[in-house]
């Protein structure tokens, strides 16, 4: 049997709560940033933003069969709102071109984590648990380039997906070898993002 995980309810459940909201907020902000700099609409800006924040989670949540995060808790839609609006106000100066990337890194690594961590509080097995953390981190962005007519994360040289897979396989070990749940997120989410 594989030990609590950080998504259970009796560990760090308001804690989990927030590094999901801070997660949607990072990549509805490169949604929106991506929208932005395109020089789109705010309704394109808040949809990209919405998209992008919350894609990977939602097919990871039809995967595992958990109910979707963002229909039953209005905050994770309401986050995505609101950092898109803030990204689309701001001027355009105030984004630096490596603004993009630093938001996808970020968020990569904190959501492959997070991701592979409710996958096993829901029960799944750790290889599945992995490929379902990867899924929660790139999906958003996949859905974000091919709207925006990019070339795809999975198509370009960085590490896109191996940060991710190497963020969510590094929780998985971690905690399957005992690691406390807090350590695993914070030694995997920085394995991820370095």
């Amino acid at each position: 049997m594989l030990p609590a995980t950080i998504l259970s309810p009796d560990v760090l459940p308001a804690a989990a709560r927030w590094l999901d909201l801070a997660g949607l907020a990072v990549f509805a902000a490169s949604g929106a940033l991506a929208a932005a700099k395109r020089g789109q609409t705010v309704v394109t800006a808040i949809f990209f933003g919405l998209i992008t924040g919350v894609g990977g989670g939602t097919v990871r949540d039809l995967l595992i069969d958990a109910p979707v995060f963002w229909v039953h808790d209005a905050r994770a839609a309401s986050m995505c709102l609101i950092v898109a609006l803030v990204i689309w106000i701001t001027p355009e100066r105030w984004w630096r071109d490596e603004a993009l990337g630093w938001f996808d890194a970020i968020g990569l690594a904190a959501y492959a984590v997070f991701g592979a961590a409710k996958a096993l509080g829901y029960g799944v097995p750790p290889v599945p648990a992995v490929l379902m953390g990867v899924m929660s981190a790139c999906f958003g962005g996949i859905i974000r380039d091919v709207l925006a007519g990019e070339p795809s994360i999975l198509m370009r040289p960085e590490l896109y997906v191996t940060a991710a897979a190497l963020a969510a396989a590094s929780y998985v070990g971690l905690v399957l070898l005992g690691v406390p749940i807090g350590w695993s997120a914070v030694v995997a989410a920085s394995a991820g993002f370095g």
